[in-house]
């Protein structure tokens, strides 16, 4: 359904420091899975880190010290009973490499080292975890992923994003209680790189579209929205008055089936169909304007999955589904007609 290498390609557009000179090796191997291949970005992620340096950050530490170091808690060293050894109790702030994020990275790769990766990537792993001797390994399930990035840990922010699809994705527990690597990452977190991967490619290859995941308003009579669900379009390219709205899709059947009939994801048509309507009653006073809508499903390996347009109530709502089993320049190929179709660009 999807060549292991154009993961790969996905992840360089959803993260653009993937194409950076550093990860241009890793685009010509081939992978036999995806923990391969994460294990690879993770292995020149972490060398770059290393090279300039791990990052720091003050860590709260209390012991036993013979000399004052910080504040020094009396009440807990008379508890202890510390003064009988000359020593102390002392609470201080240690600038370590102990940081949060080294531990994400630490925990996920002795966890990617029970996994099914090649030895030489396992040797490459252990070499630079050397560097990471003073630091703690954590349990990455009790990790809050939803972390805030600043100026100072920017660097970490593509890293611990494979972390976590490792972590999310590639691992699974087994009945025994032991840890496995599954060959490929879950339904859920393809369908989000999927949408990234979608919004980022228009982004960068047709600056001469507007391309973001823009929220649709309700377009209502009497100004009460008490209740109504957000309308987050996954993306939306604009030009002039030209509007087309994506809805990315990733699942295993592109169809549903009923007394042997296939047809289109129902609820994924009554969406786009509310989002287009809601759109284009938006932009009513507008002239000219045309605003479109599609579903774009990722194409599986069934031999029926759909290729339709429809005209419904004056707006074209397609839905196609795009080849991820192919050479890359064959998926860009298949991106750029659809801008070219619409937009004529």
């Amino acid at each position: 359904m999807i060549r292991i290498q154009n993961i790969y390609y996905m992840l360089a557009y959803a993260f653009d420091v993937l194409n950076a000179q550093g990860y241009k090796n890793v685009a010509t191997e081939e992978f036999e899975n995806v923990a391969e291949l994460c294990a690879a970005i993770l292995v020149v992620g972490i060398c770059s880190l290393i090279k300039k340096g791990l990052g720091k950050e003050y860590i709260s530490e209390t012991e036993a010290l013979s000399t004052l170091r910080g504040k020094l808690d009396i009440s807990e060293s008379i508890k202890t009973q510390t003064f009988l050894k000359k020593q102390m109790i002392c609470s201080y702030d240690d600038f370590s490499v102990n940081s949060f994020m080294n531990r994400i990275i630490k925990s996920t790769v002795l966890v990617l080292l029970k996994g099914n990766i090649s030895k030489s990537r396992k040797k490459e792993l252990r070499k630079i975890m050397v560097f990471f001797m003073d630091v703690d390994v954590i349990d990455l399930h009790s990790i809050n992923w939803n972390i805030q990035y600043n100026r100072n840990n920017q660097t970490y922010r593509m890293i611990v994003s494979i972390c976590y699809l490792i972590f999310k994705g590639l691992l699974q527990t087994q009945s025994d209680g032991t840890t496995k690597l599954m060959d490929f990452l879950d339904e859920r977190r393809m369908n989000k790189l999927y949408e990234k991967f979608i919004l980022e490619y228009y982004k960068k290859e047709h600056p001469e579209l507007t391309a973001n995941a823009s929220q649709i308003s309700w377009q209502l009579d009497d100004n009460n929205c008490d209740m109504l669900p957000v309308m987050q379009s996954d993306i939306m390219l604009t030009q002039n008055g030209n509007v087309l709205i994506i809805d990315a899709k990733y699942y295993s059947h592109t169809t549903q089936k009923q007394y042997d009939k296939y047809t289109v994801h129902s609820n994924n048509l009554y969406q786009i169909f509310t989002y287009v309507k809601n759109k284009e009653a938006e932009l009513a006073m507008q002239y000219p304007h045309k605003v479109s809508g599609m579903l774009l499903y990722a194409r599986t390996d069934e031999e029926i999955y759909p290729e339709n347009e429809y005209q419904m109530s004056g707006n074209q709502i397609a839905v196609k589904t795009l080849n991820l089993d192919c050479n890359f320049d064959m998926i860009k190929s298949q991106l750029d007609t659809i801008a070219d179709k619409y937009f004529k660009v």
